[in-house]
């Protein structure tokens, strides 16, 4: 059974007339009139006794035409159901990230999320390994780095500067690196995401090779390494503003500029977008203004640029 027919055909029966349905549907009088014919000739019966004034079921008419209208009324009821879905976030929401944004900030986004929300479920798995959200169904997943999948959409919702943190206790110990070049002669805390061993700056334009004295995949264990003098960590801003500020940390080479780290979430294509991925990023970006820019509001642009001090 053809849908469209079924529409037709119950538009009819319920104006009791081909002129007003035509109306109501935005068809030609003949085109509905046409489309009842062929769904009478493909059905082999006839649903409709028609005279110049009146219309009036068959048999065969009646029983048809209530299944369709119970047809319809799910119809709409599907319709309304999704549209109080797009309303308002529900249903079971599938994240993944990266253990470092995972651990920092995302459990209290996440938390905060959830209480303005009350009836969405949250799957969250933290992890160093590439998702594939369409084959794993993930509605969401953050990542560092720009995306190279062009499947999927990637909005941008962090922009970070990187650079170089030490203790205050190893900077005593061996002395503060006055350029680049000087770093060769300390000892460097190497994480996994880093390109190779070299560490890239855009002011002066110039790279490093250092000889990590730790190497590691995680950026928190490598703060954390440096909070207890072990060395030099090259981890974007964002990982360490507040220690610096606790005084736990100090910047090293302020005056040079290395490449930034993008944050992105990625989520399958979709012509319309669910509501539960629309709010939570946008709620994400919002809290990722408030709780890395002491509070000024977001911009109308997505991609939320960090201040390097």
């Amino acid at each position: 059974m053809g849908l469209d027919d079924a529409l037709i055909f119950t538009r009819v029966v319920e104006c009791h007339s081909f002129t007003s349905a035509a109306q109501l549907l935005g068809m030609q009088k003949s085109t509905v009139s046409r489309r009842i014919v062929q769904l009478e000739e493909r059905l082999g019966v006839r649903l409709l006794n028609r005279t110049t004034r009146k219309l009036r079921l068959t048999e065969v008419g009646e029983a048809y035409y209530e299944r369709c209208r119970q047809i319809m009324q799910e119809f709409a009821e599907a319709e309304e159901a999704i549209m109080q879905l797009q309303s308002e976030p529900t249903g079971l929401l599938r994240i993944t990230s990266t253990i470092e944004f995972g651990q920092l900030f995302l459990g209290g986004v996440v938390g905060d999320f959830m209480r303005r929300y009350p009836s969405l479920q949250v799957e969250v798995e933290l992890t160093t390994r590439a998702v594939d959200p369409v084959q794993e169904g993930i509605d969401i997943a953050i990542q560092l780095g720009r995306p190279q999948d062009s499947s999927l959409v990637a909005r941008p919702m962090l922009l970070s500067p990187r650079q170089l943190f030490a203790s205050p206790a190893y900077l005593r110990e061996h002395g503060v690196p006055r350029r680049p070049d000087d770093l060769v002669k300390h000892r460097c805390i190497q994480t996994l995401n880093d390109t190779g061993r070299r560490w890239y700056f855009e002011k002066p334009a110039t790279s490093v090779s250092v000889s990590p004295a730790l190497t590691v995949n995680n950026i928190t264990f490598a703060r954390e390494a440096a909070l207890a003098g072990a060395g030099i960590i090259n981890v974007p801003s964002f990982i360490a503003e507040a220690h610096v500020e606790e005084g736990t940390l100090c910047r090293v080479l302020e005056d040079c500029v290395l490449p930034s780290t993008e944050l992105y979430a990625l989520y399958p294509s979709r012509r319309f977008q669910v509501m539960k991925v629309k709010a939570f990023i946008d709620y994400m970006i919002e809290q990722l203004h408030l709780r890395l820019k002491d509070g000024v509001e977001p911009e109308d642009d997505p991609l939320v640029k960090l201040p390097s001090t």
